[in-house]
């Protein structure tokens, strides 16, 4: 083969999309709270964008139907643009029915603002030990080892190294503040003794078991500050820590000299304490989910709302239209400014329209494919995909996962994200799909409803399952048990 350059001619079709289209497509994508945070931004980069004032809305509802069969109050064809061209307006519409893939490379243009969540100033670990330290009654020496504890305790509330390497770091701080003073008198090291009477003082602060450096430790404080020195939980814990996990109640048992369903009912006691007392005064923010869609059952029918009601209602400003009117008083650049600013305050209306209006219609899709799931509960929830709710609207795939990515639907059943609709198929013994999410709810409904002195093997629950028409193996079985934190028939059983 000879290396060396071709020319070569090509004929294909290519769709190139401008910036506004992409915009567009990204609101889609936005959850409820992002995409009010980028309308208020756009309040405040367009001049030609104003807020409706709730007492405004009613009169507002009327003048918007009316403005459905005309153009815009105080403009021409020659002052503003449209809306959308017919162009865009194609493209649009070729972009919800078949995605970006059409042709043509996406521009590198994101005009979105990064936005952060805010988060709420809350009571961390380390404050809350420094309270309760405040309130002993402790000497200037006692104060700074105590601060250096504290210092070595992480956000799950253990104690960080070994006393030997906290014993290190304090004396290295003594040293640094003798070399410091302008006398020659040499500050007392800490000693290992009082190192360790310290760690008793920090281990005897709320919260239970905060200052252990081990898991073992951190159970066998909270059995000691809950008055169970001596107990067969406590002897569990300290002697025979790491058989605990086996749930090998019978030979705990023998060893112990006890009945095991004493060792089981000892080892639940166990099972309830907190591994990481720290979690309580973590510092890191909630995260609230606000739904973006509503559906609500009325008499027969379920009915789908859009949750907008805290969304900014924009339209376009009437007072800087009229300024706008006359563009024989501006220069070429305040023109073509104006003209940019007006379409793209006349876009972003369409936009969100156009976001509501595909929402509805994704929504409404899996209403009713779903409504068995709204009426009886997930185990009648039937399989679904991405792409058969395209096919059901008439739109893309990619538009469909846009839609339902991180959104929220406050239903009957609870409030649901929109992914949790859609899951694989199993087949029944009668050729039917069957939903894999509802076999792992008909699972945890077997397991809840099982004799606890029997429980169900993974084999008996694919007998089970079997029975009702579901094809399915014991593997497959072992996984969702496994996904549903359910532990294995042995490790359920009670005595």
């Amino acid at each position: 083969m000879n290396p060396g350059l071709h020319q070569s001619a090509r004929l294909g079709q290519e769709l190139k999309v401008n910036p506004r289209l992409y915009q567009a497509m990204d609101m889609l994508y936005m959850p409820l709270l992002d995409l009010q945070q980028h309308l208020k931004q756009e309040l405040l980069v367009n001049p030609f964008l104003e807020l409706i004032e709730e007492d405004e809305e009613e009169a507002e509802s009327g003048d918007e139907a009316a403005a459905e069969s005309h153009s815009q109050p105080g403009t021409t064809a020659d002052d503003a643009p449209e809306p959308t061209t017919s162009d865009d307006a194609s493209k649009w519409d070729e972009i919800l029915r078949y995605g970006f893939d059409v042709g043509g490379v996406r521009e590198q243009h994101d005009d979105r603002e990064p936005y952060e969540p805010t988060t709420v100033a809350t009571t961390g670990l380390d404050d809350h030990l420094r309270s309760q330290v405040r309130l002993l009654d402790l000497s200037d020496r006692d104060d700074l080892l105590a601060e250096e504890f504290i210092g070595n305790i992480r956000d799950d509330g253990w104690l960080a190294g070994s006393l030997e390497e906290l014993l290190a770091g304090i004396n290295d701080v003594v040293r640094r503040a003798t070399n410091d003073r302008e006398d020659d008198r040499q500050a007392p090291f800490f000693t290992m003794l009082e190192v360790e009477r310290m760690l008793g003082i920090i281990q005897s602060l709320d919260p239970q078991g905060v200052g252990a450096r081990s898991l073992q430790e951190c159970l066998v404080l909270q059995l000691k500050d809950s008055g169970l020195v001596g107990t067969l939980a406590e002897r569990l814990v300290r002697e025979h820590f790491h058989e605990l996990g086996s749930h090998r109640w019978v030979e705990l048992g023998r060893k112990l000299g006890v009945p095991p369903g004493e060792v089981q009912l000892a080892a639940d006691l166990v099972a309830k304490l907190n591994p990481k007392p720290g979690r309580a005064f973590s510092e890191g923010s909630d995260n609230y989910v606000t739904p973006d869609l509503i559906v609500e059952k009325v008499e027969h029918e379920y009915l789908v709302f859009i949750h907008d009601a805290h969304l900014p209602r924009l339209r376009l400003s009437r007072a800087y239209q009229e300024i706008a009117r006359d563009k024989k008083k501006f220069d070429a650049e305040s023109k073509e400014f104006i003209t940019s600013r007006l379409s793209a305050a006349q876009w972003l209306i369409q936009a969100i329209e156009q976001r509501r209006q595909t929402m509805l219609k994704v929504m409404h899709a899996i209403v009713d494919r779903q409504r068995e799931f709204f009426e009886k509960g997930e185990q009648w929830l039937r399989p679904l995909t991405l792409r058969e709710v395209a096919e059901t609207i008439g739109m893309h795939e990619s538009t469909v996962s846009r839609v339902t990515n991180e959104k929220f639907a406050q239903t009957p059943r609870g409030v649901l994200p929109l992914k949790y609709f859609f899951s694989s198929a199993l087949k029944s013994s009668a050729g039917e799909d069957v939903s894999a999410r509802a076999i792992r709810g008909t699972i945890e409904k077997l397991v809840a409803e099982e004799n606890p002195k029997r429980p169900l093997t993974d084999q008996a629950l694919v007998e089970l399952l079997e029975r009702d028409g579901v094809q399915i193996a014991r593997r497959t079985v072992a996984k969702y048990r496994d996904q549903l934190n359910v532990l294995p028939a042995r490790m359920r059983k009670r005595f």
